[in-house]
């Protein structure tokens, strides 16, 4: 796109959540006249600071004729490209952008980028955990941490560390990750893809746009999808490939003795598997990722060692909440795509009893029957409508229960499970259903399970 951000004056900002608000400050940071838009209503925590700001701003729908005068759009991750108004502001030629696109106009810092339809909260939090640690300059932006654009006009960093969704890498263009990584790509949101998955793949892809040879892309060698799509991707950067076993191309890799090597340019060394603070196959994979980046930053061995040692795991992500009468209660709230509860079952050790359900995205619950058959002796499905979940795995486990409400489902796991098992919530689904987000649910599961 090659944007000349000198020639923005109107800037308009569509939806003022974080990302929006971060994006307003910056504009109007830099001389802009700044008009913030939200079709539905501000949280009151957003709209206090919009009017300690003096933010011109509307809520409850859009403004049209001012909208359509833009020089530039930046909207939230979250409006579909479909949107009514979006789709007049595309046709009139006005640029769109993302938040993280705009913030990137007006920083020379390092980006170090992860994407992934699973881990990217837990593998971003782990490298910037690793950064803090080796005692750099760091910001954390994206889908955790602040807007980065409200960091680069108020709290400027020498490092960021951005969790980045499809959604939010759909509007960049000229922005450029000097690390970009991506952890694996599985079904998800297919409703905002046509049920396309290329769609998809392609929006996780453009992390790559603008690396330069100086630049590092590091990705799971062993995800089908990622190892098709590499073979058609055109970028100068240095590739680093992780994988479960080794490989020749490998740059880190587990040998038979639970040893992880990393071998790049920069260095060569190696941890312990049981060195790990972090469990699980898919955690595995998201520390060799995080590993891989600290290298390339030419951060010291031990430093990432000790890092990867004390890293304490991420809220509603296979987090143990309690025991109650010999029963193991873990809340993984973020599992909200099939992938993710297939790594949550997978990573179980006890008989398990698993709450499903929410918002269905067009999931096929096909990738985790085996498991389900394997692991799991009853399934509480938990939502407004369950029934696509009763009717495929109906017969499937020895006892199903039907629920709509935390507190019901919570409820039937406690009779159902004995001494010995576990309650997994991991529920496959998105949370809008019956909840505000994932966290939401998350907190009520907990408190429920606290209850007991």
């Amino acid at each position: 796109m090659n944007t000349d951000i000198t020639n923005i004056k109107n800037l308009i900002i569509l939806g003022a959540g974080e990302s929006g608000v971060g994006a307003a400050i910056l504009g109007m940071k830099k001389g802009m006249d700044v008009f913030l838009s939200d079709f539905g209503s501000i949280p009151e925590k957003h709209l206090a600071t919009i009017r300690e700001r003096n933010i011109p701003f509307e809520q409850g729908g859009h403004s049209e004729e001012r909208i359509l005068q833009a020089d530039m759009v930046i909207k939230s991750p979250g409006i579909p490209p479909t949107a009514p108004i979006v789709k007049k502001i595309v046709e009139k030629g006005i640029p769109v952008v993302s938040e993280i696109e705009f913030a990137g106009y007006f920083t020379d810092a390092k980006m170090i980028c992860i994407t992934g339809s699973n881990g990217k909260t837990t593998t971003t939090l782990l490298i910037h955990h690793i950064l803090q640690k080796a005692g750099l300059d760091v910001g954390l932006a994206g889908n955790v941490g602040f807007s980065l654009a409200r960091q680069v006009a108020e709290d400027p960093h020498e490092y960021y560390v951005i969790e980045l969704s499809s959604f939010q890498l759909e509007n960049m263009y000229d922005f450029k990750a000097h690390v970009a990584v991506i952890l694996n790509i599985t079904p998800d949101h297919m409703d905002r893809y046509d049920h396309k998955m290329e769609l998809y793949t392609a929006a996780k892809f453009r992390i790559l746009q603008n690396q330069t040879p100086e630049d590092y892309f590091i990705y799971w060698m062993e995800d089908p999808i990622i190892a098709e799509q590499v073979k058609h991707v055109q970028s100068e950067a240095m590739r680093l490939p992780f994988s479960e076993h080794r490989h020749e191309e490998a740059a880190s890799w587990l040998d038979d003795a639970g040893i992880i090597h990393f071998e790049t340019p920069r260095d060569v060394w190696e941890i312990p598997r049981d060195r790990l603070s972090l469990t699980g196959l898919h955690n595995l994979y998201n520390s060799m990722a995080a590993g891989l980046s600290a290298t390339v930053l030419d951060i010291r061995n031990d430093v990432t060692r000790e890092a990867l040692g004390d890293f304490e795991a991420v809220e509603h992500r296979l987090e143990f909440v309690r025991e109650v009468k010999g029963v193991n209660y873990i809340n993984d709230s973020k599992a909200t795509n099939v992938n993710s509860t297939w790594y949550a079952l997978e990573s179980m050790t006890r008989p398990t009893v698993l709450i499903l359900g929410g918002k269905d995205k067009g999931n096929d619950y096909s990738e985790i029957l085996p498991l389900v058959k394997d692991k799991v002796k009853a399934i509480v499905c938990m939502g407004v409508d369950n029934s696509k979940l009763l009717d495929f795995f109906k017969g499937e486990v020895a006892e199903i229960r039907d629920t709509h409400s935390i507190e019901e489902a919570v409820a039937a796991c406690a009779e159902i499970a004995e001494s010995g098992d576990t309650v997994l919530l991991s529920p496959c689904c998105a949370s809008f259903d019956l909840f505000k987000s994932y966290e939401h649910r998350g907190e009520l599961f907990k408190e429920c399970v606290k209850a007991l």
